[in-house]
């Protein structure tokens, strides 16, 4: 209907507005919107093709019914002191009949007055009534008025509530003019004049601009209509001499006055840049009500990626220092074996004299007294060592989970994660929420169950049975000591098994020192493969272990992580299109010129 009296320019923006705010209900649809709000946008394209829609509001019996009333010059409309409007009226032209109500549950009313051929008049339940779900259904319709008459009585101007609902009407970005009724309750002009002052300095601060306002009776005007219907024509008035108000059923001219702002001030272009402009103000709004919400949301992400960002930091940083730490570990390994080392050298140089030399020919006594002085205990040593190692990784490991928990645990007590529980069962905040629960509980049970005890008895077997096959030695029951020492006095044998007698009687007593360096060099070379197959195998398990426990880390974190990063980059993308649509919303507004 409105495409058939609309210029080029105005069909352009017509399309280019329809266009706009389908986009807007795809993009919305497709990210949990509130269906009341995809509603309003599907109402607002749809009024686009409806008359223009005069919406009438205000607190109950401040006369709203009598304004409609006295338009019409008739008592049509029920008026009381107490609410008699419980749903949506519609006045539209037609003759008068029995009211029918749509499917919407709104109520159509039909009246042959001339002026409702262009525009449809809505009378709405009064605002700040007892029943507060009349208020509802005042403010739900708001979004669908093309233009809003504010109607507050001059015995109580601008209530607290009237300025919250006023507030609504803003939000929406409707146009708004302002009617005082009631004005013949006030004694004096002057009280009048005051009463209007105060509406319209709290109407600028409210709205921003300064709205019509129109001080007036909405009863005195019906009153002179019925009047001048039942009364005979009366004698012209003297020339020059303007007839009293109510004199001959004479409008009261501040009546007459908003008369003639609707039926001719409010013209057709007037009532079609208006039309224009009521969807791109509710779809402005909507688009700005979800991309502060995605920005919320995108604010929280914005911690949330902070968190998983830190978290694997710190799991890098927990790499590196293990492997640091580690190789300080290796080294009070590789001190005890050098101790070693040392006193095998001064056993040669004590033990290998020609002095000795019967004492030499003794091999079982020289490993016995090599096992005492030079082995000695470095077996218990090592095997201490290797468990204080792995005692280290386990407790490391702990900690880390404990870390973890911790830092997990502080972003799911965010104020937002609070507020969201109070929101339905699905969702970003309960995707959010039921991710960070689940990551929480798996990373407390980790710490709850982690038993420190048989994560270093499984480490220790590891590092014993790899040991163990090094060394080419059935280990069976026996621990990692009695495999170190199995090795050790293997490299004292192998030494000390150098002196053989029958070597000594055949190359006579001048091979004792050179006997005597080849059995340090021999005892070097078999402690430094001992040394390097240490260290091969706890760098193995050191490996081994620092893989798995990343590995459990990161898989504990990683749901979590991909729900972040995904809804991150979605909701990035979405802020931006409804960036994209407000912009395009805005510059349709500028060209309506509303």
């Amino acid at each position: 209907m409105l495409s058939t009296i609309l210029n080029q320019k105005q069909q352009e923006i017509l399309r280019q507005e329809r266009r706009t705010i389908q986009q807007l209900l795809t993009l919305l649809a497709g990210w949990e919107a509130q269906p009341k709000d995809i509603e309003i946008l599907q109402q607002a394209l749809e009024q686009l093709d409806e008359l223009f829609l005069l919406v009438v509001v205000g607190e109950f019996n401040s006369g709203k019914s009598a304004l409609i009333n006295a338009l019409l010059g008739e008592r049509y409309l029920a008026e009381g002191v107490t609410p008699t409007t419980a749903q949506i009226h519609i006045l539209r032209h037609g003759p008068k009949s029995e009211p029918y109500v749509t499917d919407e549950g709104i109520w159509v009313l039909t009246y042959p007055a001339d002026f409702l051929r262009d525009l449809s008049i809505v009378d709405t339940p009064g605002t700040n009534a007892v029943l507060r779900q009349h208020e509802e259904i005042s403010r739900d319709f708001v979004p669908r008025s093309d233009l809003v008459i504010f109607i507050t009585s001059a015995d109580r101007p601008f209530t607290e509530s009237e300025r919250e609902f006023l507030e609504t009407i803003r939000n929406w970005g409707k146009k708004v003019i302002i009617v005082i009724n009631k004005i013949d309750l006030l004694a004096t002009e002057q009280e009048c004049e005051a009463v209007v002052q105060f509406v319209r300095q709290n109407a600028v601060r409210l709205l921003g601009i300064t709205p019509e306002i129109f001080p007036l009776s909405a009863r005195k005007a019906l009153r002179a209509k019925e009047s001048r219907q039942t009364r005979p024509t009366a004698a012209p008035a003297e020339a020059g001499a303007p007839p009293t108000p109510g004199e001959n059923g004479s409008v009261p001219p501040e009546f007459g006055a908003l008369e003639r702002y609707l039926l001719e001030t409010l013209n057709q272009e007037s009532r079609i840049r208006l039309k224009l402009a009521s969807p791109l103000g509710v779809a402005l709004r909507v688009a700005q009500q979800y991309e502060q919400k995605a920005a919320g949301r995108l604010q929280l992400l914005n911690e949330d990626l902070t968190t998983v960002e830190q978290v694997e930091r710190q799991l890098d940083l927990y790499r590196r220092d293990m492997a640091r730490e580690f190789e300080s570990h290796l080294l009070r390994i590789d001190r005890i074996l050098g101790d070693l080392e040392d006193r095998g050298e001064q056993y040669f140089d004590e033990t290998f004299k020609i002095t000795r030399i019967f004492s030499l020919l003794n091999s079982s006594a020289i490993r016995q007294a090599f096992e005492r002085e030079v082995v000695a205990n470095t077996p218990e040593q090592i095997e201490r060592q290797v468990q204080d190692v792995i005692d280290w990784m386990v407790e490391r490991e702990s900690r880390q989970w404990r870390a973890m928990a911790r830092q997990l645990g502080q972003r799911h007590k965010t104020e937002f994660l609070e507020g969201a529980a109070q929101e339905a069962a699905g969702g970003f905040e309960y995707n959010r929420r039921q991710l960070l629960q689940n990551v929480g509980q798996a990373t407390a049970q980790v710490v709850a169950r982690y038993d420190k005890s048989a994560e270093a008895r499984a480490l220790v077997d590891n590092v014993q049975a790899s040991l163990a096959q090094v060394a080419i030695l059935e280990v069976g029951a026996v621990g990692l000591g009695a495999v170190l020492k199995a090795v050790l006095v293997g490299a004292a044998a192998d030494a000390t098994g150098l002196l053989a007698a029958g070597v000594i009687g055949v190359a006579g007593l001048g091979i004792i020192p050179y006997k005597r360096q080849a059995a340090k060099k021999d005892l070097r070379v078999k402690l430094d493969r001992l040394k390097a197959q240490l260290h091969q195998v706890l760098h193995e398990a050191f490996e081994t272990e620092i893989e798995h426990s990343v590995h459990r880390l990161n898989d504990a974190v990683d749901p979590y992580s991909r729900f972040v990063r995904t809804e991150h980059e979605r909701l990035t993308g979405i802020e931006h299109e409804l960036e994209t649509v407000q912009g395009n919303l805005r510059e349709l507004r500028a060209q309506v010129g509303a």
